[in-house]
């Protein structure tokens, strides 16, 4: 963080680390936050301006964004309200100018997932050696867990149960949940850690569940252009990413009766309502399926 010191807003570093240390948010959100900061210190150094700003301030500063996606100046808002939050806090600052400045609503954005027949496609893999017997067992995994791909990367061997055909991960907020997994995930599972796992262990043993050609733990990245360079050669045309298969497991098991309150439980949600947003993709997909086969659709 040392070489951003003179590009944030005073006190910008001391949010920072309070955001790393004391709130315990993970590297990927508290370099969001930094990123939002150094626009606004930009703002600040061009007006001549300090901290002690006025709601008209934040105005002439939100219009400055106004090329920037609904999405992209709701974060911004939000990051600027917990810094003045904590601007506050230490009384650094007298009053918040924030306070009365509403974040843009942003219209839901469902989520994309796959087909079945493309899920087919993707899990449809030749195992002939530890990579892709490894990437066979984690695509099965992440299709029939809706486990997130850090999730997935953290587990370690202790973590699976092949006679009880269950994972326990940790999921947000530190809270442990345990999800079934079926046949097919237990079968590459099984398969990959009896038979092709040791290939792999070429630094001695390891904890981590998958592991890549050093014999250390995979990263997301990894995954991602696993699972990018796969759909390339199985011509799936569909634009996603890990977590489509976590939306596309909800969607399916939904589409197929599922509780959503089960749903709820397997994918660590908190709230009902963030699960609740697979009701209106299979709801979509119920009009789509209706106006494709129904006689007079």
């Amino acid at each position: 963080m040392a070489n951003r010191k003179n590009i944030l807003p005073p006190y910008g570093n001391e949010f920072i680390e309070y955001l790393y240390i004391d709130r315990g948010y993970s590297e990927n959100t508290h370099i969001s936050y930094q990123f939002e900061l150094e626009k606004f210190a930009i703002f600040l150094k061009e007006k001549q301006l300090n901290l002690n700003l006025n709601s008209k301030h934040i105005e002439a500063y939100i219009h400055t964004l106004q090329n920037e996606s609904a999405r992209s100046i709701s974060h911004n808002i939000s990051c600027l309200r917990s810094f003045y939050k904590f601007l506050m806090i230490n009384h650094y600052i007298k009053e918040n100018p924030l306070e009365e400045v509403p974040i843009p609503k942003l219209p839901k954005k469902l989520p994309k997932v796959l087909s079945i027949e493309e899920i087919d496609q993707l899990l449809d893999i030749s195992v002939k050696d530890a990579f892709s017997a490894r990437n066979k067992a984690i695509l099965e995994l992440m299709y029939a867990s809706g486990l997130r791909v850090t999730e997935l990367i953290n587990l370690k061997v202790g973590d699976i149960d092949l006679e009880m055909s269950i994972v326990r991960t940790m999921g947000k907020g530190n809270k442990e949940r345990i999800v079934p997994i079926g046949d097919y995930a237990t079968n590459a599972l099984h398969n990959y850690l009896y038979h092709y796992r040791s290939e792999l262990l070429i630094k001695g043993w390891n904890d981590y569940l998958f592991i890549n050609n050093h014999g250390t733990s995979l990263t997301r990245q990894a995954i991602f252009k696993m699972i990018q360079a796969l759909a390339k050669q199985k011509g799936i045309e569909t634009p996603f990413s890990p977590h489509t298969l976590r939306h596309s497991f909800a969607t399916h098991l939904l589409q197929n009766g599922a509780n959503l309150r089960d749903i709820q439980e397997m994918l660590g949600h908190s709230s009902l309502s963030t699960t609740q947003i697979y009701t209106h993709v299979s709801n979509e997909k119920l009009e789509a399926d209706y106006k494709n086969f129904h006689p007079h659709g």
